[in-house]
């Protein structure tokens, strides 16, 4: 019956008192600080603007890089529902969608089985679509109709559980080369800054406003021979080595944990950046 009534005050007040990221690296914060200092991310930086308004947050980030979405359902759930969150974020399917013999159908089967899980311990879910590949690397186009398909098929389950939807996909900031890191897969500080800001508006949390979806500035268009020595430099330090862990059968998150484990106090980074 506490259970109930702590659910009850935390949907009627719109604060919220355990935070709970689940998802792959991109909510484990790369690359927004580095392997020494440690990383930041769109969450840490969300669960300082809910501190803001609820000192008394407690946050986990169960995230590990590199997880696909089954390995997210099977090895990061069960500790969320353990800590009895009241707010989940759940970011995951970019590394499913990478593989060759991926499966909308099963992946977005996790993604259900998580919404309805954590709905149905009395949390409020937040959910992501994907922004189009093909517009970040012209080689991943063949990837658009799987993200189009995922993302579909992730509104459909949200809808279904009554889970807000960030809708990455619709939003042309979201591809803008400068939110992203060198590598293409992650974002930079600028960017994780962004997304938070997006899940905060998503949330209607206090100070929170749309201008995350706000252009930058025009960037004058590169001439072809330095857009093909980009994309070939990309190439060089970021596909071939990526595809050498999936042939030798190794992930990026092998042999690591979850950066926060257990529910504590929000972290203390520097002042947030401003939303640009």
């Amino acid at each position: 019956m506490a259970f109930r009534t702590y659910e009850l005050r935390t949907a009627v007040t719109g604060t919220y008192l355990r935070y709970v990221a689940l998802g792959d690296s991109q909510t484990e914060g790369m690359n927004d600080g580095d392997e020494v200092r440690g990383y930041r991310g769109w969450a840490d930086r969300l669960a300082e603007h809910l501190a803001a308004a609820q000192p008394r947050l407690q946050y986990a980030n169960l995230a590990v890089r590199g997880r696909v979405t089954g390995e997210v359902r099977a090895e990061q759930l069960p500790t969320a529902l353990s800590l009895r969150p009241d707010l989940v974020t759940v970011l995951a399917g970019l590394n499913d969608l990478l593989r060759p013999r991926f499966d909308a159908i099963a992946v977005a089967g996790h993604l259900e089985s998580m919404f309805e899980a954590l709905t149905g311990a009395g949390a409020r879910v937040v959910a992501f679509t994907l922004p189009d590949p093909g517009l970040l690397v012209p080689a991943a186009r063949v990837l658009t109709k799987r993200a189009q398909d995922f993302n579909a098929r992730v509104r459909v389950a949200a809808h279904r559980h009554g889970v807000t939807v960030v809708d990455l996909s619709v939003y042309p900031i979201c591809t803008d080369p400068r939110l992203w890191s060198a590598d293409r897969l992650h974002l930079n500080a600028l960017g994780h800054t962004r997304l938070a800001a997006a899940v905060a508006h998503a949330l209607g949390l206090p100070d929170s406003v749309d201008l995350w979806t706000d252009p930058l500035a025009p960037l004058r268009k590169p001439s072809m021979w330095r857009s093909a020595g980009v994309e070939l430099r990309w190439a060089v330090s970021f596909v071939s080595p990526w595809l050498l862990r999936r042939a030798l059968g190794k992930s990026s998150g092998d042999g690591r944990t979850a950066k926060r484990p257990t529910l504590a106090p929000a972290p203390r980074w520097p002042e947030p950046d401003p939303v640009r």
